[in-house]
């Protein structure tokens, strides 16, 4: 069941799921020695430092991208692994990784949901968005771990499966969360992840997040690149 989050109760999951890319990930599964030094910047320059490049989708199938593995094989893929870090009550998890109960936050709509099955864990940048962007060229290695990265702050996020089907594999130029107050952290998510995974932008992605960074003073993105 979905509904819509009261703001009394919207601010006290605020506190539990970060808004920007500043905070550190719950759902973070590598030793602290082993991570990247983290980059903190304003929003407007992190947009303006990524590098643009004509977009191009050839060869593109979703399946270049192997996503929902279990890689530490304690039985529970990689969506579960989201599912279960960002419940803002916790579900019980069962044979096979089923969960049952539990309660979430959906940031793109502010809806409070009550069922696992009500929710799709979004690539923020979208994986065709991030093959149009670099990736065709990558490995099918580096692929799987895009598709799967626990290790980054929001690459990842449960929300209500309306909104992200909604979202496709639309870039801000085309497509922002319904919840305007979240725009400046979706876009904080959305180019942190770009520049995690060293992605370009094209000049309609560019020109839509310039304009919603101006909306959004004193916004930071802070990430770490990816291995």
């Amino acid at each position: 069941m979905i509904t819509t989050l009261p703001r009394a109760a919207a601010a006290a999951a605020l506190a539990v799921l970060p808004l920007t890319a500043a905070t550190t990930p719950a759902h973070a599964a590598v030793a602290p020695a082993l991570r990247a030094v983290a980059v903190t910047v304003p929003l407007a320059q992190a947009v303006a430092s990524l590098p643009g490049a004509a977009e191009s989708r050839d060869g593109y199938t979703r399946t270049a991208f192997k996503h929902w593995v279990d890689a530490d094989r304690d039985g529970c893929n990689t969506r579960a692994e989201v599912l279960i870090a960002e419940a803002v009550e916790p579900p019980t998890v069962g044979a096979r990784c089923v969960l049952t109960g539990g309660v979430w936050w959906s940031m793109y709509d502010e809806a409070r949901v009550t069922a696992a099955s009500g929710l799709d864990v979004d690539h923020v940048v979208p994986l065709a968005e991030a093959w149009d962007s670099g990736a065709s060229g990558w490995s099918a290695a580096r692929r799987q771990a895009y598709a799967n990265d626990l290790d980054a702050e929001r690459s990842l996020i449960a929300v209500t499966a309306r909104t992200n089907r909604s979202k496709a594999d639309q870039d801000p130029a085309e497509w922002m969360p319904p919840a305007a107050a979240q725009h400046c952290a979706y876009i904080a998510d959305w180019t942190a992840t770009k520049l995690r995974w060293q992605l370009t932008l094209d000049d309609g992605e560019r020109q839509a997040l310039l304009m919603a960074a101006a909306r959004c003073p004193g916004t930071t993105v802070t990430y770490e690149p990816a291995p």
